[in-house]
């Protein structure tokens, strides 16, 4: 008997260091996979993954839920192509401890990278952290990025929780480097900084028409429906039968999910209020993912593909040319027979389409007054709303390096670059170091790389500077609202108490000013 590793799978691998024969991979220093796999001829039925899992996203092969069944055999083929071989693990240590000042770190952003950074970073007795973000809410695109019907993914936090509570860390929510605190500030007051800012900015497609009204980032309207403040406020116009989105990673297949799910199987999730509002009214029938090339080499993970295929009341449609079927790839070869499975279902009359093209790129977004359609390599497709999810890009921080072609800081491992030559207490962790690529999990084994740089360059003395001064009384003096983690405590406790009543996980607010005043109530 066996436990499966499933669609909800963030790569994390919490699970491997308490498996007790070693049979989940791959590992760090493996090619890197979208998922984790249990081998099946090793597992000895323990349940320790189960228990480790912080996204619940393991199960006993005869406790597999409707939809899931086929990651049993996922993981299986898993090992068939690549056999488990036993491994020499090194024991884990424990830092030798600094003394309490000795090294205090600032990190900007408190997404999962910047949570790995400080759970990282608090291994050592000793070190200090604060954490800052400039909205009043944590936990980055955990809380604005993960689909709203995804709840078992955003149980991530619970690992992050009792870092951000930790007597070791501060957190200032609610306060925005380079606005209301400067980078040179943080290092007058700290040894070294940490910018995990992740990259929120949306790549341009490039083509004529790209800005006319009714074209927009899927990322804003992901951002959209799950409550960000800073897009509280945006109108999609969802009254048009058919919406076009260009790309085909997860984050269009998300944006598909909502669009064609509906207010009834939303509403008993975390989304925003007035996206409920907007679905309860939407004309969208049919949604068209656009991608330039064949199935097996699309963006979307094989657990997303898959979830997409089982929503009742929802047929997958394929069209264009999706290739060839790779002999050396397995999650290649598993998104093409996914694929090609759904173009041999029937239709199901009354039933909402995602249409999944492929093979075709965008050559014009056309319209006068607002977007009517979009003309591509095959043809014209009608839709008054086109929505680009092509890929993510960072902004520059004030005072740190920024290389704008590629969107990220210039780095060398995590240490921060200028020219060749690295900048003296500066880091990144996260999209804004590598690039807007891997799943939540990425971002660990990204923070440990660069936390143990750090750490090196404290224990060679490249850190020396004396860091000093009360940053909360800098910003109480400049009138700046900081929420800390008692005030996130406030907030999560006053969305849940108002989600309780309509029996969700959270209502939302979603403007600053109710979620400063839910801080201090």
């Amino acid at each position: 008997m066996t436990f499966v590793i499933t669609q909800n799978c963030c790569t994390d691998a919490s699970c491997v260091p308490v498996c007790p024969v070693d049979c989940i991979r791959p590992v760090a220093g493996d090619a890197p996979t979208p998922m984790l796999y249990i081998d099946p001829q090793t597992c000895v039925d323990c349940g320790a993954c189960v228990a480790e899992c912080p996204v619940g996203a393991i199960y006993h092969e005869d406790e597999l839920p409707a939809g899931l069944t086929r990651f049993r055999d996922i993981n299986a083929a898993y090992f068939d192509r690549a056999p488990l071989a036993i491994r020499n693990i090194a024991p884990t240590t424990v830092p030798r401890a600094v003394d309490r000042g000795a090294l205090r770190v600032a990190i900007v952003g408190t997404g999962p990278a910047a949570c790995y950074a400080a759970a990282e970073l608090l291994r050592t007795p000793g070190v200090e952290v604060t954490m800052f973000d400039r909205l009043p809410t944590p936990f980055g695109l955990i809380r604005s990025g993960v689909a709203p019907d995804h709840q078992a993914t955003k149980e991530i936090v619970s690992l992050f929780e009792p870092v951000l509570a930790s007597d070791r860390l501060d957190c200032y929510l609610n306060v925005e480097v380079g606005s209301d605190i400067s980078h040179a500030e943080l290092v007058e007051h700290h040894h070294a900084v940490i910018y995990a800012v992740g990259a929120s900015g949306s790549r341009e497609l490039g083509i004529p028409g790209e800005h006319l009204p009714g074209h927009s980032a899927a990322a804003d309207f992901v951002a959209w429906y799950n409550g960000h403040p800073d897009h509280a406020d945006h109108d999609f116009d969802l009254s048009t039968p058919r919406v076009v989105i260009i790309g085909n990673g997860n984050v269009a297949l998300d944006a598909a999910r909502v669009l064609v799910s509906g207010a009834d199987y939303l509403s008993r999730t975390d989304i925003a209020d007035h996206a409920v509002r907007a679905l309860e009214s939407s004309a969208v029938r049919e949604v068209v993912l656009l991608g330039r090339r064949g199935a097996a080499v699309a963006a979307f993970s094989v657990g997303e593909l898959i979830a997409i295929g089982e929503l009742p009341g929802i047929d997958v449609v394929v069209e264009g040319e999706i290739g060839a079927r790779p002999d050396d790839d397995l999650d290649g070869a598993l998104k093409y027979d996914l694929v090609a499975e759904y173009a041999s279902r029937p239709a199901t009359p009354g039933n909402r389409h995602v249409v999944l093209r492929f093979s075709e790129a965008p050559l014009e977004l056309v319209g006068g007054a607002h977007v009517t359609g979009l003309r591509t390599t095959a043809g014209n497709i009608e839709a008054g709303l086109v929505l680009r999810s092509i890929g993510y890009r960072g902004a520059p921080v004030a005072g740190v390096p920024f290389d704008d072609e590629s969107g990220r800081v210039p780095n060398e491992a995590g240490r921060v670059l200028d020219g060749a030559a690295p900048v003296p207490g500066v880091y990144v962790a996260g999209w804004i170091k590598r690039g807007p690529r891997g799943v939540i999990g990425t971002n660990r084994t990204c923070a440990q790389e660069t936390v143990e740089n750090l750490m090196a360059d404290f224990a060679a003395g490249r850190l020396a500077r004396t860091a000093g001064g009360d940053i909360g009384a800098v910003l109480a003096e400049r009138g700046v609202s900081a929420v800390d983690w008692q005030g996130w405590l406030a907030i999560d406790a006053a969305e849940r108490a108002r989600g309780a009543a309509s029996d969700r996980p959270r209502t939302k607010l979603v403007r600053v000013d109710d979620l400063v005043s839910a801080a201090q109530g």
